[in-house]
């Protein structure tokens, strides 16, 4: 990584510099895609963890992380493919597929496990979020992102967005961001981290596994849009909006 004092710097720009901190992050519990503006010394004080053993394991991680995507090196229209093509249509197919085998799953071991029916509902009701949150992306934001990365190659200037300033949605966006990574946040505390019960079948094993696959897609979604794609758009807009 390049960031040389990682204790002062935000959890959201050490993952932006290098993804592979990413897994060293969720294995400590430490919110980088919602609250990426977080320092670490401070996420680490939230959680009474030890901000050096922390370093120590991103250190491990960086000299380990070989083949990590490095999305800050992408140009924005790239980016934006990437979150519309892999993280948008995935959610849109994996999500369906998900609540499938979460019905099956609970209509076996619901009476022995009821948490299984509160998993079922906030995932339904998350689907459902999701899709509206989607739709607002691709219909609203990102049409005009893509006209402001334009402008901005091509060094001309962009009359302001029809709400102003892409400040207003994105802070919609980010609102949202949040509802969706809190309520996966208690999710993971639901399901004791993805934990499969010892009369848990085979059928329950997959699901922990699928469940566990779309909360880390999510979060990198998440990830990707408020510390890279928002931040350098509303720079853009800065610059090149009059």
């Amino acid at each position: 990584m390049k960031t040389a004092d990682w204790k002062d710097t935000s959890v959201g720009k050490i993952v932006a510099e290098n993804f592979a901190a990413a897994k060293v992050f969720k294995k400590y519990g430490i919110d980088f895609c919602c609250h990426g503006e977080t320092q670490l010394h401070e996420a680490c004080a939230a959680l009474k963890m030890d901000v050096e053993e922390v370093i120590q394991a991103l250190q491990h991680q960086d000299s380990d992380g070989k083949g990590a995507i490095p999305f800050a090196s992408w140009p924005l229209d790239l980016l934006m493919d990437y979150i519309l093509k892999i993280h948008h249509r995935g959610i849109r197919s994996r999500g369906p597929e998900l609540m499938e085998l979460l019905e099956k799953v609970e209509r076996v071991h619901g009476e022995a496990h009821p948490e299984l029916r509160e998993l079922k509902t906030l995932v339904s009701e998350s689907l459902q979020d999701l899709e509206m949150h989607l739709q607002k992306e691709e219909n609203v934001l990102f049409p005009y992102l893509y006209e402001l990365y334009a402008a901005q190659q091509q060094g001309q200037r962009m009359e302001p967005m029809h709400c102003g300033t892409i400040a207003n949605p994105i802070r919609v966006m980010k609102m949202e961001h949040e509802g969706e990574g809190n309520r996966y946040l208690h999710i993971i505390e639901l399901t004791r981290h993805f934990s499969v019960p010892q009369d848990g079948c085979a059928s329950y094993r997959l699901l922990m596994q699928e469940l566990e696959a779309f909360v880390d897609a999510l979060f990198e979604h998440i990830h990707l849009e408020n510390n890279l794609l928002f931040p350098r758009f509303e720079e853009i807009e800065r610059k090149i909006v009059f």
